[in-house]
């Protein structure tokens, strides 16, 4: 009877090997592929909408309320720095006048003068800028926050998970909320 031949242990180790190798390789495309799945998953779950937030808010009425009340402050501020520069322009061209007949010390006195009157109309020009720019903020805030919820409802009841701002995108090719937007504030 011939006997059966003992597998060789160096072929079997090899063998071996190669199903660890293959195991392993085997492991490494599944979590691959569990990971690509996901990620597909994800962003097929993902909505992305746009809008352009300057273009909405300066449709909305209060804006142009806001622009109203900035324009006429602005208009209030410049009618009396205008009227303090006239004055300054007169006192400034009759001290010139009068110069050859007054003394160093009054000249150089009227100097001084001039100087602090140009720098209190300069100071009070930059006081109006930052008013202005003040109440400017303080307005818009409730306006931007109005149109931020109407973008957040509009966002939520038509499932987006993302909306980004129009202006700073190269592609748009997702959905624009603004009519949706629009018409949520009542807009035209």
């Amino acid at each position: 009877m011939k006997r059966p031949k003992k597998p060789n242990k160096k072929k079997k180790k090899i063998i071996n090997l190669n199903n660890k190798q293959e195991m392993k390789h085997f492991k490494t495309l599944l979590l691959i592929a569990i990971v690509t799945l996901g990620f597909n998953t994800m962003q097929a779950q993902q909505k992305i909408g746009h809008i352009s937030t300057d273009l909405l808010i300066s449709l909305m009425p209060e804006t142009k309320a806001l622009n109203a009340e900035i324009e006429k402050l602005s208009k209030t501020y410049e009618t009396e720095l205008k009227a303090e520069e006239t004055k300054l322009e007169a006192k400034l061209k009759k001290y010139d006048a009068e110069a050859s007949s007054q003394t160093d010390d009054v000249n150089q006195q009227r100097s001084v003068e001039v100087q602090k009157d140009q720098q209190n109309l300069y100071q009070a020009s930059q006081v109006a800028r930052e008013d202005i720019t003040n109440r400017r903020n303080e307005i818009l805030k409730p306006i931007l926050e109005k149109a931020k919820k109407a973008i957040d409802d509009v966002a939520k009841e038509q499932g987006f998970t993302y909306v980004l701002e129009a202006s700073t995108l190269i592609v748009a090719n997702g959905t624009d909320l603004l009519p949706a937007v629009k018409t949520k504030l009542g807009l035209k």
